[in-house]
């Protein structure tokens, strides 16, 4: 039977991560097929490893960066922040990217709940798709690692990166799926849940350490997640 979803946005709490037992719509009619959902990685499939802080400062350089910080407050968009630069300093700096996602493929890990809540999305027939702003060696690491597999799974080398909606429109295509039965889950306002409403998709935040909240104005945030909820959408 499919999943229904009243269009809003929901929130996964703190510690609880991805459980089938806590998946809780928020409103009530008009409701929409759910027939898809495509997740963020670094933090939302994945436990964060990189040292993101780290890696501005080795590619912006510390005076830079301590700029680029203030004049960013909700965050350092470094893809973006280093596409006008020089094609040799651009080179340098994606050879530094990359350098530090390599350092984190070895403690890759799953997050908590995420194995089960693709399994009951099989179960329910809903497909999976993913989105990284991480180089696709990463990517294949994960399929390869943890024996899931999302389709399509696009990495940063799928031009424009989120918040651009266009990755998750090329996925809907891909799957010949209206982006208003999709959901896009992921760990970060500015790109996962950016992308997913300039899509016109569902999205759902996942914040782990309630940073973001500060910025959900005007948008309804759920703390408890409930195998009822799911039910009463079956």
């Amino acid at each position: 039977m499919p999943l229904f979803l009243a269009k809003s946005f929901l929130l996964f709490p703190p510690k609880t991560f991805f459980s089938a037992s806590n998946f809780t719509a928020m409103t009530s009619p008009p409701k929409t097929r759910l027939r898809g959902v495509v997740f963020d990685m670094d933090g939302t499939l994945t436990v964060p490893v990189i040292d993101f802080p780290a890696m501005y400062r080795a590619v912006l350089g510390d005076d830079d960066y301590k700029r680029v910080k203030e004049e960013n407050p909700t965050g350092i968009d470094i893809l973006h922040h280093i596409e006008n630069w020089s094609p040799e300093k651009q080179r340098q700096a994606y050879q530094t990217i990359a350098d530090f996602e390599r350092q984190g493929l070895d403690r890759l890990q799953i997050m908590p709940g995420a194995a089960k809540l693709c399994g009951f999305l099989d179960s329910k027939k809903i497909r999976r798709g993913l989105i990284t702003r991480n180089f696709k060696e990463a990517v294949d690491l994960f399929h390869d690692r943890f024996g899931i597999t999302f389709s399509p799974a696009l990495s940063r080398e799928f031009r424009p990166y989120k918040p651009d909606p266009a990755p998750l429109l090329h996925i809907c295509s891909t799957w010949d799926i209206q982006p208003s039965e999709v959901m896009m889950v992921g760990d970060s306002l500015k790109d996962d849940v950016a992308c997913g409403k300039r899509a016109g998709a569902f999205t759902c935040l996942l914040d782990e350490t309630g940073s973001e909240r500060r910025d959900l104005h005007g948008i309804h945030v759920n703390d408890g997640l409930s195998r009822e909820g799911v039910d009463e959408n079956f």
